[in-house]
């Protein structure tokens, strides 16, 4: 059988972006919209997450994560941690104040469970209440919208080692008590919340090739030498504990505290469009079944009640199955969906050559994934992707038309590179396309209501670790002041967003001097 890693390693590399830059197909200056365009509620922002920002790992009671044992364990291809990162611990007063400055209507971040609730369930931790309740109070003071993630892939190592986190249900439970106490210290002034941020990414990356922690996976799928692991079921087992976890807490959400709080909740899932390789009906099937099996792993369950039938069909007795009480809690489990989104791929049929013996996720979808025509299916490059801003259009219009039009936040999207400079005119190109291709998606009548910048400021990148920076906003890594600059994106944002453009992607307007400039 044809090992499926290539293909699912192209996947994982796009989770977040390719590690070189690449030409882009805009230039500034050739964009023809404007802010007021956009829908009057819709919101704009920026967003990180608490293990890519905060630092103080050791710090105020947190204790840590799986992120924390994997980057020690030197996991990360630079060797680095988040020990200390962006510093945003320490210095939020000084972010949110650039936020306030660059004009951002909201901001997305993620609780770290670990500073919350250190014991992964139990005592709940006082300086962690208290730091993240000092973070929405600035926020809420600058006029700022906090929109809050519970999880975004760290998950407590304590519980890992407990009963294997994700693999257990056990973890259900300890999820929705972690849940409850978000929801009650920071419920007041928090309007929207995700529950779990890619999902379907931590079914692939962290127990089918095991390159994110808790690093499980099995010959010959892994792409790591796992010590413990089987690729074959776990990426499912996990993915099934995930939704019900989610279900969970939305139930908690919506019979306790919604109608008080009058908040909005929801799940986010990681995007890529697809193309078929050529025009044969073989390579449009798979492209469809790819589709089902990365977008609809996750959104069928939550608006049909079940996992689509294809990965039912091909997956078969290793796909958990709900009961019929679960899947009435988990459908309709949701009041958006959120979504991150980079790029796109062409896919292959591969169902005529995969052989007898054992599969995993990739090879149950019978499919190749490749970022070129001229490329051989499965073979990744790393000096190439597709820039496809008209792929995100066509993502959200898939939403509409297959999920019945539900909300939808663009909560990442966002281009990194390395060797950059303050001068970063290929994330412009690359920001302001997609921002288009909201605009074009929403005129054709899909439900988008808010597109987030990743990243705010320069953040530990969960692939490349310090290597190729998204942020707007430069962090001096080897400064211990951990200095913030303002890129050329981030005085191009302000523009847009303060100016409506009016001198968008031209001259960039200068904005009120900060301490992070001077």
């Amino acid at each position: 059988m044809k090992r499926s890693s290539g293909a699912l390693l192209l996947l994982l590399q796009l989770v977040l972006f390719s590690l070189q830059e690449v030409g882009l197909s805009l230039h500034i200056g050739e964009v023809d919209f404007s802010k007021d365009q956009f829908p009057q509620d819709f919101v704009f922002g920026a967003g990180t997450s608490a293990y890519q920002v905060e630092g103080a790992a050791n710090e105020d009671g947190r204790s840590p994560s799986i992120w924390d044992t994997f980057t020690h364990a030197g996991g990360m291809p630079d060797n680095s941690t988040g020990d200390v990162a962006s510093d945003g611990y320490h210095k939020y007063k000084e972010d949110v104040k650039l936020m306030a400055e660059t004009g951002l209507e909201a901001y997305r971040f993620s609780i770290s469970w670990s500073r919350l609730i250190p014991n992964g369930r139990g005592d709940v931790n006082p300086k962690g209440v208290e730091y993240y309740n000092n973070v929405i109070d600035e926020l809420v003071k600058h006029g700022i919208e906090p929109h809050v993630s519970l999880y975004h892939l760290d998950l407590p190592q304590i519980l890992e080692d407990e009963y294997g986190g994700w693999l257990s249900p056990k973890i259900v439970d300890d999820f929705t008590a972690y849940a409850d106490v978000c929801f009650k210290e920071f419920g007041d002034r928090v309007r929207h919340w995700t529950t779990l941020v890619e999902p379907n990414v931590i079914g692939m990356a962290c127990y089918d090739t095991g390159i994110w922690p808790p690093n499980r996976c099995s010959y010959p799928f892994g792409l790591l030498n796992c010590s413990i692991g089987d690729s074959t079921v776990e990426p499912y087992i996990a993915v099934h504990n995930l939704l019900l976890a989610h279900a969970s807490a939305v139930e908690l959400y919506r019979t306790k505290y919604q109608a008080v709080q009058n908040g909005l909740i929801g799940v986010n899932v990681y995007t890529f469009w697809c193309y078929p390789f050529s025009n044969s009906t073989a390579d449009k099937e798979a492209t469809k079944r790819t589709i089902d099996f990365n977008v609809g792993w996750i959104l069928n369950p939550l608006v049909f009640g079940d996992y689509p039938k294809v990965m039912k069909t091909n997956a078969g007795s290793r796909i958990p199955s709900f009961t019929k009480a679960q899947s009435k809690k988990l459908q309709g489990s949701f009041d958006f969906i959120g979504i991150n989104h980079y790029t796109s791929v062409f896919v292959v049929d591969t169902s005529n050559g995969t052989g007898e013996g054992p599969r995993d996720f990739m090879a149950d979808m019978f499919s190749a994934l490749t970022v070129s025509r001229n490329a051989t299916p499965g073979q990744f490059d790393p000096n190439k992707r597709i820039v496809d801003p008209d792929g995100l259009q066509h993502m959200l219009e898939y939403f509409k038309d297959v999920y019945g039009n539900p909300p939808v936040y663009i909560q990442e999207n966002g281009y990194g590179y390395k060797n950059e400079t303050l001068h970063d005119t290929p994330r412009i190109d690359f920001l302001s396309s997609f921002m288009k291709s909201t605009l074009n998606a929403i005129r054709n009548g899909a439900n988008v209501r808010g597109y987030f910048v990743w990243s705010f400021i320069d953040v530990f990148e969960f692939l490349s670790g310090y290597e190729a920076p998204c942020g707007l906003y430069h962090v001096d890594f080897q400064d211990e002041d951990r200095k913030r600059r303002p890129k050329l994106s981030a005085k191009w944002y302000s523009d847009f967003l303060r100016n409506n453009g009016t001198n968008f992607l031209k001259t960039p307007s200068p904005h009120t001097t900060s301490r992070a400039e001077q």
